[in-house]
């Protein structure tokens, strides 16, 4: 696919006028690429508009990437600011990417931001510089919407004063980005799994940067940087033994007004080890179950009598993650898509013990499921339950069931260490580690490295077998 076209059709200039500022906004379309470019008085307006008219009118091509005719583009190239580049570097990515990575990619540019501004005069606060950039600039979904007016003045000041891409062949300025990525908003060094997951986007950036001309090389492999490494394995304080899982899933019914409700929901991360978007999911036609599991089944934490204790499977395809209506493709605070690590279209069986079973059945008795088959909705019973909800509910629970020194503890501390629980019970009752990994939806090297480790009491039985191990008759 070719870069240039001729295409290209150019619109009157647009007037806002604000309360305390008019901004002239230049709007043309190449190929089925929409453009803009915004500008403080007519005079630029209309010049930078002329020129973009007479390029089509002589029959120039124009650079369906940057949006400019050919030769506009070389000249461009050459001092491209990193916020032109960083919002160009969204709106390639954007398509492509889930809503969580979105916000990802939006949070990492916007502290890279910060380090390439080099102008400090009527500089805007941080706070507003961050809401501009997050909330605006980098989704692609509000760029074009109206912003306040403190926001508008923010990114035309932070555009005016943003160093050239090119600038970061300098170490100095490279190291600074770096630097500012690696630091939360109070300035204290991030967790190493966020500076991890931030420098690659920024890897990526750069790389990009390449592919458009706009550096040589990727400079980030030639600065020498101290790599943090993330904990490799969950802290096996944060895992509930059965019997502690058992008294949290039981208080969880006891809280007004959603606890009920949400019983079946923890259990699922419980028994079935199923991600919280994975359970949040959770339909009908996901959940195979011997009729006499469900039928038959009265308790919860003991079988009766006659009850299949294979109980039966759920098989996961998708998953609906929670990332905010503001980066989700449907305008909504959760987008179903496919399980994470997969391609759209695969699934994967997790296992449905007879516990989860019942607790399953009796959701459909007490609160039915939604038209589409669904089984966990909000607390007003429509839409996808919110992670706020949930959370709300485990908080309370941990409060009410646990010591205080479990409770000060991590312990069960996230409504996700369920899921961890879940692993770490399936390897200590023996089942083989390639079945926990594909139940989990893991590698056997992750599953390794992370669970193994996790479950409450294990390391006590395993000392006790070490100890009869070496005894002699």
């Amino acid at each position: 696919m070719t870069d240039t076209t001729f295409k290209v059709r150019i619109w009157t200039t647009e007037v806002w006028k604000g309360k305390t500022t008019t901004t002239y906004t230049v709007r043309w379309k190449v190929a089925t690429k929409r453009c803009k470019e915004s500008f403080k008085t007519s005079t630029l307006a209309e010049s930078f508009r002329s020129q973009l008219v007479t390029a089509a009118k002589q029959g120039e091509a124009f650079n369906v990437i940057t949006g400019l005719p050919v030769s506009m583009t070389r000249k461009e190239v050459v001092s491209m600011s990193w916020y032109a580049f960083a919002c160009r570097y969204v709106d390639m990515k954007w398509d492509e990417s889930a809503g969580n990575s979105r916000k990802g990619v939006a949070e990492t540019l916007a502290n890279a931001t910060v380090a390439m501004i080099e102008d400090a005069r009527s500089r805007p606060d941080d706070k507003t510089i961050r809401r501009a950039l997050n909330g605006w600039a980098f989704n692609c979904g509000r760029r074009d919407s109206q912003a306040p007016d403190d926001v508008t003045s923010a990114l035309e000041w932070i555009a005016a004063n943003t160093r050239p891409v090119a600038s970061l062949g300098d170490a100095a300025h490279l190291r600074a980005m770096m630097a500012q990525i690696s630091k939360k908003l109070d300035g204290k060094r991030a967790a190493p799994a966020t500076i991890r997951r931030k420098r690659a986007v920024l890897y990526n950036a750069m790389e990009y940067a390449v592919e458009k001309e706009l550096l040589p090389a990727n400079p980030i492999p030639g600065l020498k940087l101290k790599v943090p490494k993330p904990a490799k394995a969950i802290d096996k304080r944060v895992v509930a033994n059965p019997s502690q899982a058992a008294k949290l899933l039981e208080a969880v019914r006891r809280q007004k007004p959603s606890g009920g409700r949400l019983v079946a929901f923890f259990a699922t991360m419980y028994f079935a080890a199923a991600r919280p978007g994975e359970a949040v999911n959770l339909n009908i036609a996901d959940v195979s179950i011997p009729k006499a599991t469900w039928d038959e089944a009265r308790q919860v934490w003991q079988l009766p009598e006659g009850v299949k204790e294979d109980g039966g499977e759920l098989v996961l395809s998708e998953s609906a993650p929670e990332t905010g209506a503001a980066w989700s493709e449907t305008g909504t605070r959760r987008d179903r898509r496919q399980l994470k690590h997969r391609e759209k279209g695969d699934s994967r069986s997790a296992p449905c013990p007879p516990q989860l079973a019942v607790l399953l059945r009796d959701h459909i008795r007490l609160f039915g499921l939604d038209p589409d088959g669904y089984f966990f909705r909000g607390h007003r019973g429509t839409g996808l339950m919110s992670e706020s909800t949930y959370s709300r509910v485990w908080r309370k629970v941990r409060k009410e069931v646990l010591s205080d020194e479990e409770y000060a503890s991590p312990l069960a501390r996230r409504a996700y260490d369920l899921r961890h629980a879940a692993v770490s019970t399936y390897l200590a009752a023996g089942i083989p580690p390639q079945q926990v990994a594909e139940w989990a939806g893991h590698s056997l090297e992750v599953l390794f490295k992370i669970y193994a480790k996790c479950l409450a009491g294990q390391e006590d039985v395993a000392r006790k077998r070490l100890t009869n191990a070496f005894k002699v008759d």
